[in-house]
């Protein structure tokens, strides 16, 4: 098959049709980061570049292209943004999109996107010619991720649905993908899931993942409880310390902590923000089943970027298994 992907990023897309074993003839990528095109370069150096999605029309491929994928920028949809929606000038990009499907006419189309207003959802099921269907990654991977996906076939020259089929809980939790350290609770979800992963995690800071349950951090070292029955985290007593939850160590759950209460940014303890440490980009790989070690060849802070942008491999490996 020949593919078309815009917003290419990492190339997420790539990696997902390998894993669902789509025959692959060529494959067009669009994206102007320029790191995260030297990753693709990297990987798959016979992959086509054709540049700037704005600049880039039906002459750009010599082929006909059987699937055209995408996850345009979210920036203007995203509860947590401004929701700005289209008329933020990223996610107007997503008529580009619309515009190349409608010169290109491939068999099949799939777009990816954030939760967004009811609204704004309508108007690309409009233009899409179908309704979305939300996918949390966490079935497939280690993190809390839920996103939109329009995924369609053309038939007699217009788009419908290609329902996705239920995803098999893997049971991945976020002490699994772990190099070292500690997944607490209080720094996860309560199912022991990261949160999801932003292009902005490398300013992660551990109290922004205790209070805002952004930026998943995780804890250097594993807490122990002593003869006396003093729970430690390291040199650290936790006696009647409102600091962290439960652990999730790796023969299983710890003893149960207390929290922190108040909404306070620095608590009352000796637990410090030492004790904690910000995910590695390699766990930040796993987190979207990206392979170890991909995204290596470019500074950390781009690797943050980029995998916070991407796709989880797996799941969209799972909707192209539906073909």
């Amino acid at each position: 098959m020949v593919i078309a992907s815009i917003f290419n990023g990492y190339g997420g897309g790539m990696l997902a049709s390998i894993k669902a074993n789509i025959p692959i003839t060529k494959y067009y990528y669009s994206e102007i980061d320029k790191y995260a095109n030297i990753v693709m370069d990297a990987n798959f150096p016979d992959a086509i570049p054709i540049g700037d999605v704005t600049k880039v029309d039906a002459s750009s491929f010599n082929h006909d292209v059987d699937i055209l994928m995408g996850g345009s920028p979210c920036q203007g949809f995203s509860f947590a943004g401004k929701q700005l929606n289209f008329n933020d000038e990223r996610s107007k990009l997503f008529f580009e999109f619309i515009r190349l499907r409608d010169e290109l006419k491939p068999k099949y189309i799939l777009l990816e996107n954030v939760r967004m207003s009811k609204q704004s959802q309508d108007v690309i099921s409009e233009y899409m010619g179908f309704e979305c269907q939300a996918l949390n990654s966490s079935k497939l991977s280690a993190q809390n991720r839920y996103r939109l996906y329009w995924f369609g076939v053309l038939v007699n020259g217009k788009y419908e649905q290609i329902r996705i089929a239920d995803m098999i809980d893997k049971g991945i939790v976020m002490q699994d993908i772990l190099e070292d350290g500690y997944a607490t609770e209080e720094m996860t979800n309560a199912d022991g899931k990261s949160h999801c992963l932003t292009a902005r995690y490398n300013g992660a800071v551990w109290w922004n993942s205790i209070e805002r349950k952004q930026r998943t951090m995780v804890l250097k070292d594993n807490p122990t409880v002593s003869k006396d029955g003093l729970i430690r985290v390291g040199t650290a007593d936790l006696r009647g310390h409102d600091s962290i939850k439960r652990v999730y160590a790796q023969e299983g759950k710890a003893p149960t902590l207390t929290t922190m209460q108040g909404g306070h940014r620095e608590p009352k303890v000796a637990v410090t923000k030492e004790m904690w440490r910000k995910l590695t980009p390699l766990e930040c790989e796993r987190l979207q089943t990206v392979p170890d070690g991909y995204t290596e060849g470019v500074s950390n802070t781009q690797r943050y970027k980029m995998l916070g942008n991407g796709w989880t491999v797996d799941v969209i490996a799972h909707i192209l298994k539906g073909l």
